[in-house]
């Protein structure tokens, strides 16, 4: 049989974890006060949102059973929505939203 955490050794915790995150989002504020980026930081700022884009694609696509009806067709056509809103309008919500309420008809007509 478990025993309950005490209230103080959750609180602890929950300060613990708070101290870390605050320290993890003021480090980057600490260290390049200072002094510029150098190269290395200057390439992932650049080119890892991309990549990390790229990697969320690919993820999403991997389980589309693309040779089987309905072919993808709800998933490809929410992307294209997503991406045709998105560089028309330059709103993240509404090519969200746009692209997700596609998806979600055509995956329960088709």
């Amino acid at each position: 049989m478990s025993r309950p955490y005490p209230l103080a050794l959750a609180a602890a915790a929950i300060a613990v974890s708070g101290l870390i995150i605050y320290g993890t989002r003021l480090l980057p504020f600490a260290v390049f006060s200072r002094r510029t980026p150098g190269a290395f930081v200057r390439f992932v700022e650049k080119y890892i949102p991309s990549v990390i884009m790229a990697v969320l694609v690919v993820y999403c696509y991997k389980d589309v059973p693309f040779s089987a009806a309905p072919f993808g067709i709800p998933h490809i056509a929410g992307a294209a929505v997503t991406a045709i809103v998105h560089l028309s309008c330059r709103n993240a919500m509404a090519s969200i939203f746009s692209g997700t309420a596609l998806y979600m008809v055509l995956s329960r007509l088709l």
